[in-house]
């Protein structure tokens, strides 16, 4: 292929999933869902404003959005993943549909408080936190799956092209219409998503007699964010660069009605200024990314926002601020696309959802927490200097953070399933448990300092992979007898740690397996506990 032809393949490429009618159906529906949910949260951010000028009840409306993704993601995740998805997206379109019924009538009635608002805020982030892992679970099932990247991407390109429309769209239509109208378009983009999801035609899932169930499933999935240091890695970065620049998102409805002396469409045209940055902002991404590292772009997005924050402290003209604001979305969608980018490249899929729902903890909970924040700051020291203050602070951290670098996600997380099956004499219940794993190698005194580094990289996979405790020991009668141990809480989830090893790992293993000098492959042994221990001697 020559370098003329290979800007057009690319953009093909990236449009390819649209030739999938399902994918394309779906895809539509979400942007025309989107909107509306942008329509309505440009309406409660600015219907505060009018109930409350106090920065910390604004704050509120923010935090009362992100709180119950903090709170929710990860067993949403695991319910994404136990439960039937289409279904599961339609019961959540009601419950959306429902709050937004709830805000149109009170708006219309004249009885929406600072409380109602709160409350009905915090119901939608309930509907969010639900939905979040469920879409991005979906993505594998609409195309094939050589076009699951170019998915990816045109989803979030669908975010973000509602992002343009919808704030902008709401606070004209909040300013000329009304609060209680401006819900009411909000309720009727779910009917468009729910007629989507109820034409999708969703096969039923085969029966698999390793099914998890949601305590198990929310367990394993705790267990391999809690072992895995390429995942802490992420989540660290993440939460300390949204936790700082939460607060030009907590404060930029009374940077726009206060500093700038906007009104309702003004505000709406500062967020559909966010929305086209970042659409910018993805197209020129590949571009970036050919000259600058994972690190390199996230630095770069923590200083352009940081740049803006300090801008619009000086109360600038409003086409300047509008300016500014195209900026910071091609800053934000640039930390965006980089940290997911990141946490998608190094799970693999057995537990991506669960684990893409902890980084949404993490990202949800530095907003929750920084909006709080922020808000009581401004309370005391004025929005000017809470800007410049969150300016200073995620400057300093960007910096800061910069030399703890992201993992590449290089490594081939596919199943290797390498192991055996193990040997029983008779059939083992599954959920029987606790089950011990033995393995006995066999190593030369000069090869034992290094088996012993190359079996310590074994832990975090045997924690990730299910193990809930693992060691080695020796033989105090022959040092050359070395016996690495783990356990699992059942063994069903034992037979399913069969299926999650990767050939990353498995490459790991054959690494500590050359040091064994014994005759065939170490010994593995498995060990069941006796749950009825009373019955048995009986």
């Amino acid at each position: 292929m020559t370098q003329a032809t290979q800007p057009v393949a690319a953009s093909a490429s990236s449009f390819a999933p649209l030739r999938q009618t399902l994918f394309a159906v779906l895809w539509v529906a979400t942007i025309i869902g989107n909107t509306g949910s942008f329509i309505r949260d440009v309406a409660s951010a600015w219907l505060m404003t009018d109930l409350s000028s106090s920065p910390t009840a604004v704050a509120l409306v923010q935090a009362a959005a992100t709180l119950p993704v903090f709170l929710l993601a990860i067993p949403a995740g695991v319910l994404a993943d136990i439960l039937d998805r289409r279904k599961f997206l339609i019961a959540i379109q009601l419950l959306l549909g429902g709050v937004s019924i709830g805000l149109m009538l009170l708006s219309a009635s004249g009885l929406q408080s600072v409380a109602s608002l709160i409350a009905l805020t915090f119901l939608g982030g309930v509907g969010a936190a639900l939905m979040g892992p469920t879409w991005q679970a979906i993505v594998p099932e609409l195309v094939e799956k050589k076009d699951l990247k170019s998915a990816v991407a045109l989803n979030s390109l669908g975010i973000n092209i509602a992002r343009a429309v919808g704030p902008a769209l709401g606070g004209l239509i909040l300013a000329s219409l009304g609060a209680a109208f401006t819900y009411g378009i909000d309720v009727i983009s779910y009917v468009f998503v729910i007629v989507a999801l109820l034409w999708w035609r969703r096969p039923s899932a085969a029966q698999d007699v390793l099914a998890e169930r949601f305590v198990g499933a929310f367990r394993a999935g705790l267990r391999y964010a809690r072992a895995s240091r390429e995942l802490h890695v992420v989540l660290v970065r993440a939460f300390f660069f949204f936790a700082m620049a939460s607060s030009v998102w907590t404060l930029l409805p009374l940077v726009a009605r206060r500093l700038l002396n906007g009104d309702a469409g003004f505000y709406g045209i500062l967020l559909g200024a966010v929305g086209l940055g970042a659409i910018g902002g993805a197209i020129i991404m590949p571009k970036l990314r050919e000259h600058l590292s994972a690190d390199d772009l996230l630095l770069l997005a923590a200083l352009v926002t940081a740049s803006v924050m300090v801008f619009l402290s000086f109360a600038p003209p409003q086409w300047a601020a509008v300016a500014s604001l195209l900026v910071l979305g091609a800053a934000w969608i640039t930390a965006l696309t980089t940290l997911n980018g990141v946490a998608q490249a190094i799970l693999p899929n057995w537990v991506r959802g669960r684990s893409l729902a902890v980084y949404l903890t993490v990202f949800n909970g530095a907003m929750t927490a920084g909006s709080l924040t922020w808000g009581a700051v401004a309370e005391l020291i004025g929005v000017p200097f809470t800007l410049l203050a969150g300016a200073a602070g995620l400057g300093v951290i960007g910096v800061v953070a910069h030399r703890l670098k992201l993992p590449k996600g290089e490594l081939d997380l596919m199943p290797s399933n390498h192991w055996p099956e193990p040997l029983t004499a008779a059939p083992v219940e599954h959920d029987r448990g606790p089950v011990l794993i033995l393995i006995e190698y066999r190593i030369a005194p000069e090869n034992r300092s290094a088996f012993l580094q190359a079996l310590s990289r074994l832990s975090s996979e045997r924690r990730r992979d299910g193990a809930y405790a693992w060691g080695i020991c020796e033989d105090a009668a022959d040092p050359g007898q070395i016996l690495e141990w783990f356990q699992v809480e059942s063994w069903a989830e034992h037979l399913r740690q069969h299926h999650r090893v990767s050939r990353a790992d498995a490459d790991i293993q054959a690494e500590v397996r050359r040091f064994h000098v014994g005759d065939g492959m170490p010994v593995v042994r498995h060990f069941l506990a006796f749950n009825r221990l009373n019955e048995e001697q009986d």
